[in-house]
């Protein structure tokens, strides 16, 4: 059985050219760029609360450093290093390598480095810190939306939610749908690009981990004003005749409530609109103008059916301690 110090080194030690001292010491030693902002975060993944117990290991190295990644696309930052913290029940060298591949090839992806971390044993738990630049001054935050501001979404909010349904046997979706959902849950894809590309475009962004309704509401609690969401303009999500209506209803639920999607929230000035649709265009990913800011009691969150009568939705995203 590895050690804590020759497992780090046979399965996370890999060269880092842009540290000034990479893993191996007591700290990194990082030189930002001059002239840049730091953008930190941090965030946990906890087995049996943020993911099941058997996913696939390799999926999970993705999405470990995916859904940190995804607060720096929120903010329009370029990801630049990470740390990497982790508790195992065992040192698995097969669990560990599939979960290092996983987890480098998003690294690569996004064109991040692994600077230091550490490991102990205990319940599995994985927590990531992320770094990343941005322009003084330019990152997008949650408090810079304003009344009439439209609000816009990425991808297809909901489908991790339903692929979580899926694999707890809570729902049967129709084909193709059960792999689009799963692999939503379980390699999610951090909006990089669209994050970079919103700065000096959107007023405020969030991305959606807890729940469109939860997240947009973080928006507009910090904003100082109310949204307007209409059902209408959201992405469609599977239907047909075998999709009966308590289907149908968990699927908006999903679609409003249900978080992990790692998509971001954002809004912007109408007169936005033309730059966003070139964005979407570019970018080839969709993006859907589902309502706009509005007055109202700061935080406040209002979804219209067809008719513009208000839904109620019982849950609004997950919340830890709720």
């Amino acid at each position: 059985m590895a050690g804590e110090f020759a497992l780090i080194d046979r399965y996370f030690a890999r060269p880092t050219p842009s540290a000034v001292l990479g893993p191996g010491d007591d700290c990194a030693l990082l030189q930002p760029t001059p002239g840049k902002e730091l953008a930190v975060t941090t965030d946990m993944l906890v087995a049996g609360t943020h993911f099941l117990p058997n996913t696939d290991p390799k999926n999970l190295g993705w999405k470990t450093l995916a859904v940190n990644l995804s607060d720096l696309a929120a903010m329009g930052a370029r990801p630049r290093w990470v740390t990497l913290a982790g508790a195992l029940p065992a040192a698995d060298d097969t669990w560990i390598a599939a979960f290092a591949d996983g987890f480098f090839a998003c690294a690569d992806e996004y064109g991040v480095e692994v600077v230091g971390g550490d490991t102990t044993r205990g319940p599995l738990n994985l927590c990531v810190t992320a770094l990343g630049e941005i322009e003084p001054g330019r990152a997008l935050r949650r408090d810079g939306a304003s009344v009439g501001d439209q609000i816009w979404a990425s991808g297809r909010p909901g489908l991790a939610a339903l692929g979580l349904a899926q694999l707890q046997g809570r729902i049967a979706l129709p084909e193709p749908w059960p792999r689009l959902c799963i692999a939503a849950l379980e390699k999610p894809r951090p909006r990089i690009a669209l994050g970079q590309a919103l700065v000096g475009v959107a007023s405020a962004a969030i991305d959606i981990s807890d729940g469109l309704l939860a997240d947009l509401g973080h928006i507009a609690e910090r904003s100082g004003t109310a949204a307007a969401v209409r059902l209408c303009q959201l992405p469609h999500l599977p239907k047909g005749k075998s999709y009966d209506a308590a289907l149908r209803k968990l699927a908006l639920e999903c679609q409003m409530a249900g978080g992990d999607d790692y998509e971001l929230c954002f809004t912007a000035p109408f007169a936005q609109h033309p730059a966003i649709v070139e964005i979407a265009a570019r970018l080839e990913l969709p993006l859907w103008c589902i309502g706009e800011m509005v007055a109202g009691p700061p935080g406040a969150v209002t979804v219209f059916d067809p008719d513009e009568q208000p839904i109620e939705f019982q849950h609004k995203g997950f919340e830890h301690f709720g």
